[in-house]
């Protein structure tokens, strides 16, 4: 079979790629071709369009599901591109996801983790586990019963691999709140009322952008955040959308917030100074393990809480179990959750919480005089310049926790961490790949690695986090 750059094609789905792609191997004379399709599982059969050809590989879009998998399960909620697993049964999500993850470690050269490797730690809550969910407004709509997309008013999701198209909501993802999710249709049919457009990405043109919201699982409340661009604002009444969301969500809202933004990107955009409280309260309060976070429209937070208590308290005995003496520095703390439940557990010693970022300093600050931890300091630094910046901690550090952005720590980065010396590294990690880069560069640096296991933080999702224990 001869594979050709906007060609359509059947394709049967044999496995599925590190990211959850699923793949199709076509057999030639030079060995396997591969097609990478996302949002398919192995056993579909997918009507597909190349988009990307390479010598030795191809990209293709689903355009329609011919055959489902005989491993595929009936699921109560609507099937969505960012839950590409929603509909295998969660014991196969798991497994593909601990192959995949495992694979990384041996790819890339640190297969020393995998032998201390102690399973998968499964997610408390399987369904509705989200406290944050960003919905998109579109002009273009992808019709799922025509396979095709239409020049609608649209809310929803956007379309994996049609970053211009969203699909309507029309029952629940299974990802956030339901109650919440019974009403985006409301939602959309409201502002589409007000007859201003939604926006239109290829044309950089429209008024309503995006419907931001945050959940407090403590609270059983929202924080609902409306950012549209400034071409009509004064025709659409904020406080009136306010009191109809009011009517729409009784006793389930904190705080309603208007954000502005007049880029050309897709993604939702925070800015403190283009914002405006409408109705309420502008943060919510979240509670884990016994401490009160108090989190604002941008502040970092785990997505799945529940989980969350699992991680935190599993690097809580790891960092007893293999407890230095000295200070316990936590790098790209955030908002602080681990420094502070660290410090709460050892009150003898003191805990480092250290950011770039100083909004989320700030936030950490208040929170621990919320929760009264009175021996842990956090530092708006960069992580690698931390030692120049403070030398009064050099040579007083004893663990290090990592907890980096999905693309892990820069070469530069780790090999300053590497020289703060710790006798003890917790890495905690969402990205596998990225975990497996790292530890190489660890492990050659004479940290030795002791223990690694999985947490299935986001199931349904090819996602999955990594907590790896490194001593010296």
């Amino acid at each position: 079979m001869e594979i050709k750059k906007g060609n359509v094609y059947e394709f049967t789905i044999d496995d599925l790629a590190y990211g959850g792609k699923g793949i199709c191997r076509i057999p030639t004379e030079e060995g396997n071709y591969v097609v990478f399709i996302p949002n398919s599982i192995p056993g579909q059969t997918i009507l597909t369009r190349i988009v990307k050809k390479r010598r030795n590989y191809a990209e293709g879009r689903a355009l329609k599901l011919i055959s489902r998998s005989e491993d595929e399960i009936q699921i109560p909620y609507q099937e969505v591109s960012g839950a590409p697993y929603a509909t295998l049964p969660l014991p196969l999500q798991r497994k593909y996801k601990e192959r995949d993850s495992l694979d990384q470690f041996k790819k890339l050269g640190s297969e020393e983790v995998i032998q201390r490797y102690d399973g998968m730690i499964a997610s408390p809550i399987d369904w509705c586990y989200r406290n944050k969910m960003e919905y998109s407004f579109s002009a273009i709509l992808w019709n799922r019963e025509d396979e095709d997309s239409i020049d609608e008013f649209g809310l929803g999701f956007k379309k994996r691999g049609m970053w211009w198209a969203v699909e309507d909501l029309k029952k629940p993802s299974g990802l956030f709140d339901k109650e919440f999710e019974k009403g985006i249709l409301n939602i959309k049919d409201y502002c589409e009322a007000s007859g201003l457009p939604a926006w239109h990405a290829p044309q950089r043109k429209g008024f309503f952008r995006s419907l931001l919201v945050r959940k407090s699982f403590q609270q059983n409340k929202f924080m609902i955040a409306l950012m549209t661009s400034s071409d009509g604002l004064d025709s659409f009444d904020l406080d009136k959308f306010a009191e109809f969301l009011l009517d729409l969500y009784p006793s389930r809202i904190a705080g309603i917030i208007h954000t502005l933004s007049d880029s050309e990107g897709d993604r939702f955009e925070y800015k403190p100074e283009a914002s405006k409280l409408i109705w309420g309260e502008d943060h919510l309060i979240e509670d884990l393990l016994g401490l009160k976070f108090k989190k604002s429209l941008s502040s970092f937070f785990q997505t799945n809480p529940a989980s969350a208590e699992v991680l935190y308290q599993k690097v809580i005995d790891l960092v007893e179990k293999y407890r230095s003496t000295g200070i316990t520095l936590d790098l790209f703390c955030g908002t602080g959750t681990i420094a502070q439940l660290i410090a709460r557990q050892l009150q003898d010693q003191k805990v480092v919480g250290v950011d770039i970022t100083k909004s989320s300093i700030e936030d950490a600050q208040k929170n621990a005089l919320i929760n009264s931890i009175n021996n842990v300091e956090f530092i708006s630094s960069d992580v690698g310049k931390f030692l120049q910046a403070h030398p009064e901690y050099s040579g007083k550090i004893g663990t290090i926790i990592l907890d980096p952005p999905r693309n892990g720590v820069e070469t530069k980065t780790l090999q300053k961490v590497i020289g703060l010396c710790g006798k003890t590294i917790v890495y905690v990690s969402c990205n596998p790949s990225t975990q497996a880069r790292d530890a190489k560069l660890l492990i050659e640096a004479g940290y030795y690695p002791k223990y690694y296991t999985l947490v299935d933080q986001f199931p349904h999702t090819s996602h999955i986090e990594g907590i790896a224990v490194f001593t010296k």
